[in-house]
Protein backbone atom coordinates (compact mmCIF):
# COMPACT_ATOMS: atom_id res chain seq x y z
CA UNK A 1 0.00 0.00 0.00
CA UNK A 2 1.21 3.58 -0.10
CA UNK A 3 1.32 6.00 2.18
CA UNK A 4 -2.23 8.29 2.12
CA UNK A 5 -2.90 11.51 1.56
CA UNK A 6 -0.65 11.94 -1.62
CA UNK A 7 -1.64 11.81 -5.39
CA UNK A 8 0.20 9.79 -7.85
CA UNK A 9 2.43 11.46 -10.44
CA UNK A 10 1.83 9.92 -13.89
CA UNK A 11 4.72 7.37 -15.15
CA UNK A 12 4.84 7.22 -18.63
CA UNK A 13 6.17 3.55 -19.69
CA UNK A 14 9.57 3.19 -19.08
CA UNK A 15 11.30 3.55 -22.31
CA UNK A 16 9.39 3.34 -24.94
CA UNK A 17 9.33 7.16 -25.82
CA UNK A 18 12.79 8.40 -24.26
CA UNK A 19 15.60 9.47 -26.34
CA UNK A 20 17.84 8.04 -23.19
CA UNK A 21 17.83 4.69 -21.74
CA UNK A 22 17.93 5.68 -17.70
CA UNK A 23 21.33 4.53 -15.65
CA UNK A 24 20.93 2.21 -12.87
CA UNK A 25 22.52 2.20 -9.58
CA UNK A 26 22.16 -0.42 -6.99
CA UNK A 27 23.73 0.50 -3.72
CA UNK A 28 23.64 -2.51 -0.70
CA UNK A 29 24.89 -1.82 2.57
CA UNK A 30 26.38 -4.02 4.43
CA UNK A 31 24.95 -5.56 7.91
CA UNK A 32 22.63 -2.05 8.35
CA UNK A 33 20.04 -3.32 10.71
CA UNK A 34 16.42 -1.85 9.95
CA UNK A 35 16.47 0.87 12.12
CA UNK A 36 19.53 2.76 11.25
CA UNK A 37 17.91 5.21 8.81
CA UNK A 38 16.56 8.74 10.20
CA UNK A 39 13.35 7.95 7.86
CA UNK A 40 12.64 4.34 10.14
CA UNK A 41 13.37 6.26 13.46
CA UNK A 42 16.72 6.16 14.27
CA UNK A 43 17.60 8.90 16.58
CA UNK A 44 21.29 9.10 17.46
CA UNK A 45 23.23 9.06 13.75
CA UNK A 46 21.37 11.60 11.02
CA UNK A 47 21.53 9.53 7.73
CA UNK A 48 20.26 12.89 5.53
CA UNK A 49 21.23 11.56 2.00
CA UNK A 50 20.08 8.21 2.64
CA UNK A 51 16.86 9.59 4.19
CA UNK A 52 16.56 11.78 0.67
CA UNK A 53 15.97 8.14 -1.47
CA UNK A 54 13.37 8.01 0.67
CA UNK A 55 11.59 11.79 0.27
CA UNK A 56 12.25 11.73 -3.50
CA UNK A 57 11.11 8.27 -4.19
CA UNK A 58 9.32 5.01 -2.48
CA UNK A 59 10.74 3.54 0.67
CA UNK A 60 9.17 -0.42 1.06
CA UNK A 61 8.76 -1.16 4.86
CA UNK A 62 8.38 -4.68 3.99
CA UNK A 63 11.19 -5.00 2.22
CA UNK A 64 13.82 -8.37 2.35
CA UNK A 65 16.41 -9.98 1.22
CA UNK A 66 16.32 -13.69 0.44
CA UNK A 67 19.22 -14.63 3.20
CA UNK A 68 20.61 -13.04 6.30
CA UNK A 69 23.99 -13.17 5.99
CA UNK A 70 26.34 -11.39 3.03
CA UNK A 71 27.13 -13.72 0.13
CA UNK A 72 23.99 -15.82 -0.42
CA UNK A 73 21.58 -12.26 -0.58
CA UNK A 74 24.03 -10.94 -3.46
CA UNK A 75 23.89 -13.87 -5.37
CA UNK A 76 20.11 -13.34 -5.42
CA UNK A 77 20.05 -9.78 -5.99
CA UNK A 78 22.45 -10.31 -9.01
CA UNK A 79 20.70 -12.69 -10.33
CA UNK A 80 17.05 -12.15 -9.50
CA UNK A 81 16.64 -15.91 -8.39
CA UNK A 82 16.52 -17.60 -5.03
CA UNK A 83 20.16 -18.68 -4.54
CA UNK A 84 19.19 -21.99 -3.18
CA UNK A 85 17.86 -23.02 -6.73
CA UNK A 86 21.58 -23.24 -7.51
CA UNK A 87 23.20 -23.84 -4.48
CA UNK A 88 24.47 -20.94 -3.06
CA UNK A 89 22.95 -21.21 0.39
CA UNK A 90 25.72 -20.23 2.81
CA UNK A 91 28.78 -17.74 3.26
CA UNK A 92 32.00 -18.76 2.10
CA UNK A 93 34.68 -18.29 5.15
CA UNK A 94 37.80 -16.30 4.25
CA UNK A 95 39.23 -16.88 1.51
CA UNK A 96 41.98 -19.36 2.87
CA UNK A 97 39.27 -21.90 4.30
CA UNK A 98 36.69 -20.90 1.32
CA UNK A 99 35.89 -24.07 -0.67
CA UNK A 100 37.47 -24.25 -4.02
CA UNK A 101 33.98 -24.32 -5.34
CA UNK A 102 32.91 -20.98 -3.89
CA UNK A 103 31.70 -18.64 -6.24
CA UNK A 104 28.57 -17.17 -7.99
CA UNK A 105 27.87 -20.63 -10.35
CA UNK A 106 28.88 -19.57 -14.00
CA UNK A 107 25.51 -21.29 -15.05
CA UNK A 108 23.78 -18.05 -13.76
CA UNK A 109 23.50 -14.67 -15.81
CA UNK A 110 24.31 -11.30 -13.39
CA UNK A 111 22.70 -8.28 -13.79
CA UNK A 112 25.37 -6.65 -15.23
CA UNK A 113 25.91 -9.00 -17.97
CA UNK A 114 22.44 -8.61 -19.04
CA UNK A 115 23.05 -4.34 -18.99
CA UNK A 116 26.35 -4.95 -20.49
CA UNK A 117 24.50 -7.09 -23.77
CA UNK A 118 22.33 -4.29 -23.71
CA UNK A 119 24.97 -1.67 -24.56
CA UNK A 120 25.24 -0.27 -21.15
CA UNK A 121 28.88 0.79 -19.47
CA UNK A 122 29.47 -1.37 -16.10
CA UNK A 123 30.90 -0.94 -13.22
CA UNK A 124 31.27 -2.09 -9.90
CA UNK A 125 32.91 -0.58 -6.48
CA UNK A 126 33.49 -2.42 -3.31
CA UNK A 127 32.41 -5.73 -1.67
CA UNK A 128 32.21 -8.87 -4.06
CA UNK A 129 32.12 -11.82 -1.81
CA UNK A 130 30.90 -14.29 -4.76
CA UNK A 131 34.09 -15.93 -5.89
CA UNK A 132 37.64 -15.90 -5.16
CA UNK A 133 38.87 -17.60 -7.85
CA UNK A 134 39.63 -16.06 -11.61
CA UNK A 135 36.43 -17.19 -13.15
CA UNK A 136 34.20 -15.33 -10.71
CA UNK A 137 36.31 -12.37 -11.18
CA UNK A 138 33.66 -9.20 -11.47
CA UNK A 139 35.23 -8.97 -14.60
CA UNK A 140 33.84 -11.87 -15.24
CA UNK A 141 30.70 -11.64 -14.79
CA UNK A 142 29.62 -8.60 -16.48
CA UNK A 143 31.09 -5.53 -15.04
CA UNK A 144 33.58 -3.29 -17.26
CA UNK A 145 35.32 -1.72 -14.41
CA UNK A 146 36.36 -2.47 -11.41
CA UNK A 147 37.65 -1.42 -7.36
CA UNK A 148 36.97 -3.21 -4.46
CA UNK A 149 37.69 -6.70 -2.98
CA UNK A 150 36.99 -10.14 -3.61
CA UNK A 151 36.28 -11.03 0.66
CA UNK A 152 34.14 -10.14 2.97
CA UNK A 153 35.01 -8.47 5.95
CA UNK A 154 37.88 -5.85 5.18
CA UNK A 155 39.66 -3.09 7.41
CA UNK A 156 38.98 0.46 6.54
CA UNK A 157 42.23 1.87 7.66
CA UNK A 158 44.87 -0.25 6.05
CA UNK A 159 44.31 -1.82 2.48
CA UNK A 160 47.28 -4.51 2.73
CA UNK A 161 45.97 -5.82 6.28
CA UNK A 162 44.83 -9.21 4.51
CA UNK A 163 47.22 -10.29 2.13
CA UNK A 164 44.09 -12.93 0.57
CA UNK A 165 41.59 -10.14 0.15
CA UNK A 166 43.89 -7.31 -1.07
CA UNK A 167 41.85 -3.75 -2.91
CA UNK A 168 41.81 -4.41 -6.49
CA UNK A 169 41.66 -2.19 -9.52
CA UNK A 170 40.60 -4.41 -11.81
CA UNK A 171 43.16 -7.58 -11.59
CA UNK A 172 45.85 -5.71 -10.01
CA UNK A 173 46.35 -4.98 -6.00
CA UNK A 174 46.65 -1.24 -5.31
CA UNK A 175 47.71 0.58 -1.99
CA UNK A 176 44.84 2.85 -1.22
CA UNK A 177 45.35 4.96 1.31
CA UNK A 178 42.10 6.80 1.93
CA UNK A 179 39.58 5.57 4.38
CA UNK A 180 37.83 2.59 2.66
CA UNK A 181 34.58 4.48 2.81
CA UNK A 182 35.77 7.60 1.34
CA UNK A 183 37.77 5.71 -1.16
CA UNK A 184 34.63 3.59 -2.53
CA UNK A 185 32.73 6.85 -2.83
CA UNK A 186 35.10 8.61 -4.94
CA UNK A 187 35.99 5.67 -7.09
CA UNK A 188 31.84 5.45 -7.51
CA UNK A 189 31.90 9.21 -8.22
CA UNK A 190 34.38 8.92 -10.60
CA UNK A 191 32.57 6.17 -12.58
CA UNK A 192 29.76 8.51 -12.72
CA UNK A 193 31.91 11.11 -14.11
CA UNK A 194 33.52 9.08 -16.82
CA UNK A 195 30.15 8.13 -18.25
CA UNK A 196 28.02 11.21 -17.98
CA UNK A 197 26.85 10.30 -22.05
CA UNK A 198 25.91 7.15 -20.53
CA UNK A 199 23.51 5.18 -20.50
CA UNK A 200 25.71 2.83 -17.44
CA UNK A 201 25.20 0.59 -14.37
CA UNK A 202 26.76 0.85 -11.20
CA UNK A 203 26.90 -1.55 -8.32
CA UNK A 204 28.02 0.30 -5.53
CA UNK A 205 28.85 -2.08 -2.49
CA UNK A 206 29.69 -0.26 0.58
CA UNK A 207 31.38 -2.73 3.11
CA UNK A 208 30.20 -0.15 6.10
CA UNK A 209 28.36 -1.17 8.51
CA UNK A 210 30.31 -4.14 8.55
CA UNK A 211 32.91 -4.93 11.36
CA UNK A 212 35.62 -4.31 12.13
CA UNK A 213 34.85 -1.24 13.81
CA UNK A 214 37.03 1.50 12.31
CA UNK A 215 36.74 4.62 11.56
CA UNK A 216 38.34 8.20 11.33
CA UNK A 217 38.65 11.58 13.35
CA UNK A 218 36.76 13.41 10.99
CA UNK A 219 33.41 10.72 11.24
CA UNK A 220 34.22 10.12 14.99
CA UNK A 221 34.35 13.59 16.29
CA UNK A 222 30.71 14.34 14.89
CA UNK A 223 29.55 12.10 17.59
CA UNK A 224 31.13 12.94 20.65
CA UNK A 225 27.88 13.06 22.80
CA UNK A 226 27.76 9.01 22.19
CA UNK A 227 29.77 7.90 25.10
CA UNK A 228 30.14 4.35 24.49
CA UNK A 229 32.69 3.35 22.00
CA UNK A 230 31.42 0.59 19.66
CA UNK A 231 27.99 2.84 19.59
CA UNK A 232 30.23 5.90 18.54
CA UNK A 233 32.38 4.16 16.30
CA UNK A 234 29.43 2.30 14.48
CA UNK A 235 27.74 5.63 13.86
CA UNK A 236 30.76 7.18 12.22
CA UNK A 237 30.99 4.72 9.50
CA UNK A 238 27.46 4.61 9.47
CA UNK A 239 28.05 8.78 8.67
CA UNK A 240 30.87 8.64 6.21
CA UNK A 241 28.38 6.08 4.50
CA UNK A 242 25.66 8.19 3.80
CA UNK A 243 28.33 11.16 3.34
CA UNK A 244 29.10 9.27 0.60
CA UNK A 245 26.08 8.32 -1.10
CA UNK A 246 25.24 12.47 -0.78
CA UNK A 247 28.27 12.50 -2.51
CA UNK A 248 27.26 10.07 -5.65
CA UNK A 249 23.80 11.52 -5.68
CA UNK A 250 25.17 14.93 -5.44
CA UNK A 251 27.13 14.08 -8.49
CA UNK A 252 24.21 12.87 -10.59
CA UNK A 253 22.48 16.36 -9.94
CA UNK A 254 25.59 18.31 -11.28
CA UNK A 255 25.78 16.26 -14.34
CA UNK A 256 21.93 16.63 -15.00
CA UNK A 257 21.36 12.97 -14.68
CA UNK A 258 18.92 12.73 -11.61
CA UNK A 259 15.85 12.64 -13.58
CA UNK A 260 17.38 9.97 -15.79
CA UNK A 261 18.81 7.67 -12.92
CA UNK A 262 17.10 4.89 -11.43
CA UNK A 263 18.58 4.27 -8.16
CA UNK A 264 18.16 1.22 -5.47
CA UNK A 265 19.41 1.21 -2.04
CA UNK A 266 19.22 -1.36 0.28
CA UNK A 267 21.12 -3.36 3.18
CA UNK A 268 22.34 -7.24 2.10
CA UNK A 269 21.48 -8.41 5.41
CA UNK A 270 19.75 -7.48 8.83
CA UNK A 271 21.89 -5.72 12.15
CA UNK A 272 24.12 -8.00 13.82
CA UNK A 273 23.86 -6.21 17.29
CA UNK A 274 26.51 -8.32 19.48
CA UNK A 275 29.11 -7.01 16.99
CA UNK A 276 28.56 -3.57 15.72
CA UNK A 277 25.43 -2.24 17.81
CA UNK A 278 23.17 -1.85 14.37
CA UNK A 279 19.70 -1.94 15.38
CA UNK A 280 17.07 -4.01 13.78
CA UNK A 281 13.86 -2.57 16.56
CA UNK A 282 11.28 -2.83 16.31
CA UNK A 283 11.95 -6.29 14.62
CA UNK A 284 13.30 -9.60 16.51
CA UNK A 285 16.27 -10.91 15.33
CA UNK A 286 19.15 -10.25 13.86
CA UNK A 287 21.68 -11.26 10.61
CA UNK A 288 22.49 -15.26 10.37
CA UNK A 289 18.50 -15.49 11.45
CA UNK A 290 15.42 -15.57 9.25
CA UNK A 291 13.21 -14.02 11.69
CA UNK A 292 12.52 -10.71 10.47
CA UNK A 293 15.83 -8.63 11.96
CA UNK A 294 18.00 -10.68 9.64
CA UNK A 295 16.16 -10.86 6.46
CA UNK A 296 14.12 -7.14 6.30
CA UNK A 297 15.82 -4.82 5.43
CA UNK A 298 16.26 -1.14 4.78
CA UNK A 299 14.86 -0.85 1.27
CA UNK A 300 14.46 2.30 -0.77
CA UNK A 301 13.66 3.23 -4.59
CA UNK A 302 13.93 6.66 -6.37
CA UNK A 303 13.42 7.74 -9.91
CA UNK A 304 12.71 11.37 -10.17
CA UNK A 305 9.58 12.51 -12.32
CA UNK A 306 8.67 8.21 -12.70
CA UNK A 307 8.28 6.98 -9.45
CA UNK A 308 5.87 8.72 -7.05
CA UNK A 309 7.84 11.00 -4.35
CA UNK A 310 7.65 10.11 -0.55
CA UNK A 311 5.74 7.43 -0.56
CA UNK A 312 5.77 4.33 1.64
CA UNK A 313 4.83 1.02 0.02
CA UNK A 314 3.84 -2.10 2.26
CA UNK A 315 3.30 -5.03 0.73
CA UNK A 316 6.33 -7.30 0.85
CA UNK A 317 8.94 -6.76 -1.96
CA UNK A 318 12.18 -8.48 -1.89
CA UNK A 319 15.99 -8.09 -3.18
CA UNK A 320 15.51 -10.23 -6.08
CA UNK A 321 12.89 -7.91 -7.47
CA UNK A 322 15.83 -5.71 -8.78
CA UNK A 323 17.07 -7.31 -11.06
CA UNK A 324 13.75 -7.42 -13.22
CA UNK A 325 12.91 -4.09 -12.30
CA UNK A 326 16.30 -3.03 -13.74
CA UNK A 327 15.45 -4.46 -17.02
CA UNK A 328 11.67 -2.80 -17.62
CA UNK A 329 13.11 0.08 -16.63
CA UNK A 330 16.03 0.06 -19.41
CA UNK A 331 13.30 -1.05 -21.52
CA UNK A 332 14.49 -4.55 -22.24
CA UNK A 333 12.60 -7.74 -22.88
CA UNK A 334 12.08 -10.21 -20.25
CA UNK A 335 14.93 -13.02 -21.45
CA UNK A 336 13.34 -15.93 -23.07
CA UNK A 337 15.58 -18.04 -20.60
CA UNK A 338 15.22 -15.76 -17.63
CA UNK A 339 13.86 -18.18 -14.52
CA UNK A 340 13.07 -15.08 -12.20
CA UNK A 341 11.99 -15.32 -8.66
CA UNK A 342 11.98 -11.53 -8.68
CA UNK A 343 9.28 -9.34 -10.30
CA UNK A 344 9.48 -5.73 -12.13
CA UNK A 345 8.15 -3.83 -8.77
CA UNK A 346 7.84 -0.38 -11.43
CA UNK A 347 3.60 -1.25 -12.39
CA UNK A 348 3.24 -2.00 -8.59
CA UNK A 349 4.77 1.36 -7.05
CA UNK A 350 3.18 3.54 -9.67
CA UNK A 351 -0.34 2.49 -8.68
CA UNK A 352 -0.96 0.44 -12.01
CA UNK A 353 -1.02 -2.95 -10.33
CA UNK A 354 -2.66 -2.94 -6.69
CA UNK A 355 -1.79 -6.82 -6.31
CA UNK A 356 0.67 -7.71 -4.13
CA UNK A 357 3.70 -7.86 -6.11
CA UNK A 358 4.28 -11.92 -4.78
CA UNK A 359 1.94 -14.60 -3.26
CA UNK A 360 4.40 -15.97 -0.80
CA UNK A 361 8.17 -15.30 -0.41
CA UNK A 362 10.35 -18.10 1.35
CA UNK A 363 13.71 -18.07 2.61
CA UNK A 364 15.97 -21.51 3.78
CA UNK A 365 19.23 -20.95 5.37
CA UNK A 366 20.55 -24.09 6.72
CA UNK A 367 17.94 -26.02 9.53
CA UNK A 368 16.09 -22.75 9.18
CA UNK A 369 13.36 -21.76 6.94
CA UNK A 370 10.19 -19.55 6.62
CA UNK A 371 7.76 -18.31 3.80
CA UNK A 372 5.45 -15.17 4.17
CA UNK A 373 2.31 -15.49 2.93
CA UNK A 374 0.23 -12.01 2.93
CA UNK A 375 0.24 -11.03 6.48
CA UNK A 376 1.51 -14.28 7.85
CA UNK A 377 4.79 -15.84 8.58
CA UNK A 378 5.80 -19.38 9.51
CA UNK A 379 9.33 -19.87 11.00
CA UNK A 380 10.90 -23.32 11.11
CA UNK A 381 14.26 -24.45 12.79
CA UNK A 382 14.34 -27.68 12.25
CA UNK A 383 12.34 -30.29 13.70
CA UNK A 384 10.46 -27.84 15.83
CA UNK A 385 7.59 -27.50 15.69
CA UNK A 386 6.77 -24.55 13.46
CA UNK A 387 6.12 -21.00 14.58
CA UNK A 388 3.44 -18.50 13.15
CA UNK A 389 3.23 -14.83 13.22
CA UNK A 390 0.63 -12.07 11.81
CA UNK A 391 2.96 -9.49 11.26
CA UNK A 392 0.34 -6.78 10.74
CA UNK A 393 0.04 -7.61 14.79
CA UNK A 394 2.98 -8.43 15.38
CA UNK A 395 5.86 -7.05 13.96
CA UNK A 396 8.15 -7.97 16.58
CA UNK A 397 7.33 -12.00 16.01
CA UNK A 398 6.42 -12.18 19.92
CA UNK A 399 3.02 -13.90 19.39
CA UNK A 400 3.49 -17.94 17.97
CA UNK A 401 0.01 -18.75 16.48
CA UNK A 402 0.24 -22.13 15.08
CA UNK A 403 -1.42 -24.03 17.83
CA UNK A 404 -4.62 -21.48 17.20
CA UNK A 405 -4.25 -20.94 13.48
CA UNK A 406 -3.44 -25.03 11.94
CA UNK A 407 -5.01 -24.83 8.77
CA UNK A 408 -2.89 -21.31 8.03
CA UNK A 409 -0.15 -23.22 9.25
CA UNK A 410 -0.47 -25.78 7.05
CA UNK A 411 -0.53 -23.64 4.53
CA UNK A 412 2.16 -21.94 4.60
CA UNK A 413 3.94 -25.12 5.69
CA UNK A 414 2.89 -26.77 2.77
CA UNK A 415 3.82 -23.83 0.54
CA UNK A 416 7.37 -23.98 1.89
CA UNK A 417 7.99 -27.84 1.73
CA UNK A 418 6.56 -27.52 -2.25
CA UNK A 419 9.26 -24.65 -2.98
CA UNK A 420 12.24 -26.43 -1.04
CA UNK A 421 11.30 -29.59 -3.03
CA UNK A 422 12.79 -27.33 -6.40
CA UNK A 423 16.43 -26.21 -4.49
CA UNK A 424 19.62 -27.52 -5.00
CA UNK A 425 21.76 -29.07 -2.77
CA UNK A 426 24.02 -26.62 -0.95
CA UNK A 427 27.28 -26.39 -3.06
CA UNK A 428 30.00 -25.61 0.24
CA UNK A 429 28.88 -25.65 3.91
CA UNK A 430 28.76 -23.06 6.21
CA UNK A 431 31.23 -22.62 9.02
CA UNK A 432 30.96 -23.72 12.38
CA UNK A 433 30.59 -19.91 14.04
CA UNK A 434 27.79 -19.10 11.48
CA UNK A 435 26.35 -22.67 11.80
CA UNK A 436 25.96 -21.68 15.61
CA UNK A 437 24.19 -18.49 15.27
CA UNK A 438 21.44 -20.44 13.26
CA UNK A 439 19.07 -20.93 15.75
CA UNK A 440 15.56 -19.07 16.12
CA UNK A 441 13.29 -19.83 18.95
CA UNK A 442 13.24 -17.67 21.78
CA UNK A 443 15.77 -17.29 24.50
Amino acid sequence: MFSAGLALLPVQPALAADKARPNIIVIVADDMGYAEMGCQGNKDVPTPHIDSLAKNGVRFTSGYVSCPVCSPTRAGLLTGRYQQRFGHEFNPGPAQQASTQFGLPLTEVTLASRLKSAGYATGMVGKWHLGYQPAYHPLQRGFDEYFGFLGGAHSYLEARADKANPVLRGLEPVAEKEYLTDALTREAVAFIDRHQKGPFFLYLTYNAVHNPLQATAKYLDRFQEIKEEKRRTFAAMLSAMDDGIGQVLEKLRSAQLEQNTLVFFVSDNGGPTPNTSSRNDPLRGYKGQVLEGGIRVPFLMQWKGRLPEGRTYDQPVIALDIHPTALAAAGLPRPADAKFDGVDLLPFVTGQNNRPPHEFLFWRFGPQSAVRGGDWKLVKQGNDPPMLFNLALDIGEKSDLAAQKPDKTKELETALKNWNLQLAEPLWKPQRAAAQRQRVRPN
